[in-house]
């Protein structure tokens, strides 16, 4: 159906084209917020335009939902659509630190196909195919499987009260790096119970679920793609032993932040 190695390369292309304009090389970048506390780069709509250019010619047919382009509801009568995130991690990007990545999945009747990161700052490449598990920098990788709730790595900056008993690891701005760290047995969980973006998490999640762990909204319940609405409330993903336990730990949290 569709060239892996093709699409490889148009992500890794993406991946560079933003690495040329990153300020942690001393590059100069033009940045301004779309809303307030919202950024963004001219190096966002510069990868967005090209992978809108490039994926489209790889696979005509499908649809596209990027979150630097103006939603196309025509999408919804797509069978496959492109779920695109140009720079995920903007943040991190235009402070010049590592933590961000192009992110692109292909999506089947609201199922994850093929999820792919490309992190060049950090060396890294990320790759899942759906039942074909997944791989960074083209080795296999094995999600966590931690079995004992407390005391679990979490990639974040400060623990709340009610969750001292879990421990820091290295949080980049990147929601799909930090996903990406449960898939490869960096971190044992990574929670939001904020609303959030399909784009943000699309390809991320199927790594993490292709890697062996569990992945789910806030509340437990899967998640379905190239929606109307394109938000999503929260994000969960885990080892599978201890994502039952995480789903009680935030979900009165949730309830009320929803």
């Amino acid at each position: 159906m569709i060239d892996h190695s093709r699409l490889q390369e148009i992500v890794r292309e993406a991946g560079r084209i933003a690495h040329s304009r990153w300020p942690g090389d001393g590059h100069a970048l033009s940045t301004w917020e779309k809303t307030p506390g919202d950024p963004v780069s001219e190096a966002d709509l510069e990868v967005d335009a090209f992978l809108k250019r490039e994926l489209h010619a790889l696979l005509p047919s499908a649809g596209w939902l990027s979150e630097e382009t103006a939603d196309d509801e025509a999408r919804l009568k797509k069978d496959l659509i492109w779920l695109v995130d140009p720079i995920d991690g903007t943040r991190d990007f235009i402070r010049g630190r590592p933590g961000w990545t192009v992110s692109v999945a292909l999506i089947s009747a609201g199922r994850p196909l093929i999820g792919m990161l490309a992190a060049p700052a950090r060396g890294e490449e990320w790759l899942a195919l759906a039942g074909q598990g997944a791989t960074l920098n083209e080795a296999p990788i094995a999600a966590s499987q931690r079995k004992v709730f407390s005391g679990s790595r979490i990639p974040i900056d400060q623990l709340p009260g009610p969750d001292s008993d879990l421990t820091i690891v290295e949080k980049p701005n990147s929601i799909a790096l930090r996903i990406a760290m449960v898939a490869n047995d960096q971190a044992d969980l990574v929670a939001t119970i904020r609303w959030g973006f399909e784009w943000d998490v699309g390809a991320a999640t199927l790594i993490a679920r292709e890697a062996g762990a569990q992945v789910s909204d806030a509340f437990g319940a899967p998640f379905a793609y190239n929606k109307r609405d394109p938000r999503a409330f929260g994000v969960l993903v885990s080892s599978p032993d201890i994502h039952g336990e995480a789903v009680e730990r935030i979900a009165e949290r949730a309830k009320q932040l929803k």
